[in-house]
């Protein structure tokens, strides 16, 4: 029997960061690695400039998920003004840079997904790390903020961590039970387990979809292997890896 920490994601809007190619910022539909880890060491005080620590908690923990609701993707579009040099004239203040005609907007972008949902199962390598039971209590009161990949993406309630014993991922993910949120957010119920058929109707509910990486024991067999570059190397500079990551997809029956 294996013991993992599991706990439910979800927010308005989230963003599973990709690779950032030229001015366009995009989102896997699942969480990264990068964003997990990240969303520990928040619950546990860990400074991003810390590398030391970030390192320990990169190589203590490894991450299972399962894809509720994928959500739908939203674009926000962002305008910087960025001036042109100029040997002959000193700017001030930043309003008077603007003020001038040498003004040179920059158009980007950045991808969210509205309304995703996923429980993701938590697992300790080797006795590394906190112990599970530790990161529960950290999660239930987090020294930073905790967030869906960006600081502009909030969570909607609770994470509700939770430590179970499984002989596998995907009985931890069946193990597991968390509150129906449709529910919760129409009658004020909270003992009725997800998902109930409001929240398939809420969420479009449909093919669920399971994530995990080498080295744990998934309990089903693979639709098919993925390369995902969310293994960081160094927060400072702000360097990924690439790893290998599995996936199998359920029709989830009505």
């Amino acid at each position: 029997m294996a013991e993992y920490l599991m706990m439910r994601l979800y927010g308005p809007m989230a963003s599973w960061g990709e690779i950032a190619v030229g001015k366009t910022r995009r989102s896997s539909v699942q969480p990264s690695r990068s964003a997990l880890l990240g969303l520990l060491g928040a619950a546990l005080g860990i400074d991003r400039n810390d590398e030391s620590k970030q390192q320990s908690l990169s190589g203590a923990y490894r991450f299972g998920v399962k894809l509720e609701a994928a959500g739908t993707p939203l674009r926000d579009f962002h305008t910087t003004e960025i001036c042109r040099p100029s040997r002959k004239i000193t700017f001030r203040s930043r309003r008077q840079e603007l003020m001038s005609d040498k003004d040179n907007p920059i158009l980007s972008s950045r991808d969210y997904r509205c309304d995703s949902l996923a429980i993701v199962a938590v697992e300790r390598v080797d006795q590394a790390g906190e112990e599970l039971k530790r990161l529960a209590e950290a999660l239930r009161r987090p020294v930073y903020p905790l967030y869906l990949g960006r600081k502009s993406c909030p969570l909607a309630l609770p994470v509700d961590p939770k430590v179970v014993q499984a002989a596998d991922l995907l009985k931890a993910f069946e193990s597991a039970k968390f509150p129906s949120l449709a529910e919760m957010s129409r009658k004020h119920e909270f003992d009725k387990p997800w998902p109930s058929k409001g929240d398939q109707w809420m969420f479009r509910v449909g093919q669920v979809r399971y994530y995990w990486e080498e080295g744990m024991k998934p309990g089903m067999a693979a639709s098919f292997e993925a390369m995902r570059t969310d293994q960081p190397v160094s927060r400072t500079r702000w360097q990924f890896e690439r790893r290998k990551e599995w996936v199998a997809l359920e029709e989830r029956q009505g």
